[in-house]
């Protein structure tokens, strides 16, 4: 991390670490004392909580580095975001998919409740994946041997969420990147299937098993296709914390749960073709740099994010002057090396987190063909 951008980027992760390791604390505290007597007033409670520290990030899209997040969608789906639950699916184009779906999960009055099917490590990421377990977020292993039954209770245990959440999945398996395309390409080629140019093969396991699970509970399906438009830069977590603007357009689709096939077959035939459908939507987007046949809709910017991030920095202020003033923590040498010290640990963290979300450090998708017993090439996902 480069020192112009380490002087930026530590004020922001020691304000987001600071009031992060609080709401922790806070969701600990009434994961013990409520969860136990009211699952329902827990879940309730921690939504809130848990929008206080998902609002920080929301501001450094917002007003900290100013992405325009272009909405292209119809009137119903418009209506309905935000008020039922939904699976979410989506294209994995950048590094910060999942922050733009939190900006339309704010905008749609869901953020707290929001939701996601991650990688077992994330849980383990300070504060961040600390929260996201609180909050009730699936881990996976990315082995399905180990993960099918995690999966199914996950999803078995969110029946009786007392408000409308959003789950996301990324059916792709792993972020797009160019050798990633290079090597989903190779394999339908050679296992007869579309050529993708766009988007990577979807693996569809973990998404039929989220459908016959949800079914029941969840009505719709929200389907959002993220593009870069021409002359945009692919935003990345450090564009952000450096406060570089970009833009991005998404289209959002509403299915409705009811209209997919009843066979698990028919159901990842679905997806497959929802992808090779979004694969060519892309291609439109790359000539008219734009979603045809979709409204545009403006999502504004709403102040809540900006209170809230003065808000904590106002605490955190006062916190540290009350502290300088009780401890003379700058007035020694060893106060001067326990800040310098923990300095360093913000540093650290932020950097571990901003190579997290990084494309190239994702771990590929692994797919490869395998023969049936009479013979014909299978499709094998892990």
């Amino acid at each position: 991390m480069a020192i112009a951008a380490a002087l930026v980027i530590v004020p922001i992760g020691v304000l987001f670490f600071v009031s992060g390791l609080i709401v922790n604390l806070i969701q600990a505290i009434i994961f013990v004392i409520v969860r136990p007597f009211s699952k329902s007033l827990f879940r309730r409670l921690n939504r809130m909580v848990a929008e206080l520290l998902w609002l920080e990030l929301v501001w450094i899209v917002d007003w900290w580095a100013g992405v325009k997040v272009n909405l292209y969608t119809d009137p119903e789906t418009l209506k309905m975001m935000g008020k039922e639950h939904a699976l979410v699916i989506a294209n994995h184009k950048s590094d910060i998919d999942w922050l733009i779906g939190w900006v339309f999960a704010q905008r749609s009055g869901c953020l707290g409740s929001t939701l996601a099917v991650m990688k077992k490590s994330s849980k383990f990421l300070p504060v961040i994946g600390w929260s996201m377990w609180f909050s009730e977020y699936l881990f996976l292993e990315r082995s399905w041997a180990k993960d099918e039954s995690t999966l199914k209770s996950g999803l078995q245990r969110l029946k009786d969420y007392p408000q409308p959440f959003w789950l996301a999945l990324f059916v792709e398996g792993t972020r797009f990147t160019q050798a990633k395309l290079l090597a989903a390409q190779e394999y339908a080629s050679s296992m007869g299937l579309p050529v993708p140019r766009n988007v990577l093969i979807p693996r569809t396991k973990g998404f039929v098993t989220s459908v016959s699970e949800m079914r029941s509970f969840a009505p719709a399906i929200i389907d959002m296709t993220v593009a870069i438009p021409k002359g945009s830069t692919p935003p990345t977590m450090l564009r952000l914390f450096k406060g570089k603007s970009d833009t991005i357009d998404v289209k959002v689709t509403r299915h409705l749960m009811k209209d997919l096939p009843e066979s698990d077959e028919a159901v990842a035939q679905w997806c497959k073709d929802i992808f090779v459908a979004k694969d060519a939507l892309l291609d439109r987007h790359k000539e008219l740099n734009a979603f045809p046949d979709s409204e545009l809709v403006d999502i504004g910017r709403p102040l809540k994010s900006l209170v809230v991030v003065i808000g904590w920095t106002c605490l955190l202020v006062f916190g540290t002057y009350k502290l300088l003033q009780w401890s003379n923590l700058l007035s020694s040498w060893k106060g001067l090396t326990f800040t310098a010290i923990g300095l360093a640990i913000v540093t650290l963290l932020m950097q571990i987190l901003i190579q997290f979300s990084q494309a190239e450090r994702s771990t590929p998708a692994k797919v490869a063909p395998t023969r049936s017993s009479n013979g014909t090439a299978q499709e094998k996902k892990q």
